[in-house]
């Protein structure tokens, strides 16, 4: 799996300023051609999306670069993500998570959409004059799984995947969760995020139970989750959204239910 990392990182190229979340808004004006073609359009981005949305006080301008980035690497929107893979170093994301984010996704959104990622990020990267050392995670010993849960996932993983697809079952239990999962270039609470983010986007409601309740143990708060839904509602769609949450109220419910 160091060759896989390396694989995204030798995409990138060398270094840049220092990240300042204090520059934490998106441009307000959007582009003229906008305004010529759609005036409305223009003016719920610049007045609503960009004066109001990234402006709530519910989730920090670093979770909605987070969950921005996921959404549009996930739906392969890359004419979109050149001016978010600049706003989130301002927003106190560092390159470095921004490429495992590109890397984590590719798991959860396919590697094409990955790849087409990791392009854009690699012209970014370079014109934001970040270095290799600022790309690349620093070495330190993977995360430790807590083990009951760890294995209750692992044996459900064997029972309903294994006799069907054992290849599947191997490569969720040994690489996805024992690897990936376990890499400390972004903390497990963002993993979390950017994984909600993703399944909202694709409009994947089966897999949203377990990793929204993943988010939760990792520290999401419920007010966080439903507004990372909110924001995504902007960047993904009203429908996608709305599907969502029916998911997140019988995940709060149960949570409750649980103390």
């Amino acid at each position: 799996m160091k060759l896989l990392a390396a694989t995204f990182a030798t995409l990138f190229f060398a270094a840049a300023a220092e990240s300042n979340q204090d520059k934490a808004k998106p441009d307000s004006k959007p582009s003229v051609d906008i305004q010529e073609v759609t005036p409305q359009l223009y003016a719920y981005t610049a007045d609503l999306l960009f004066g109001e949305v990234w402006k709530r006080n519910e989730l920090s301008p670093r979770d909605r670069s987070l969950i921005t980035i996921a959404a549009l690497v996930a739906t392969g929107q890359t004419a979109q993500m050149p001016g978010h893979f600049k706003l989130g170093p301002d927003n106190g994301l560092k390159p470095s998570e921004i490429s495992a984010i590109i890397t984590h996704l590719a798991f959860y959104a396919g590697w094409p959409n990955a790849m087409s990622a990791a392009g854009v990020a690699k012209t970014v990267f370079t014109e934001r004059g970040f270095t290799c050392e600022q790309i690349l995670p620093t070495p330190s010993e993977p995360l430790t799984l807590e083990p009951v849960s760890e294995g209750k996932r692992r044996a459900l993983v064997d029972a309903s995947v294994g006799a069907v697809a054992p290849g599947l079952a191997h490569f969720t239990n040994d690489i996805l969760f024992n690897d990936l999962w376990r890499r400390t270039d972004l903390a497990s609470r963002d993993r979390s995020l950017i994984t909600v983010a993703a399944l909202i986007a694709q409009n994947q409601v089966a897999q949203l139970p377990f990793h929204l309740n993943r988010a939760m143990d990792n520290g999401l708060t419920q007010t966080q989750a439903a507004e990372v839904v909110t924001h995504l509602a902007f960047y993904v769609g009203w429908p996608k959204a709305m599907s969502a949450v029916p998911v997140l109220k019988d995940v709060f419910e149960s949570r409750v239910s649980k103390g």
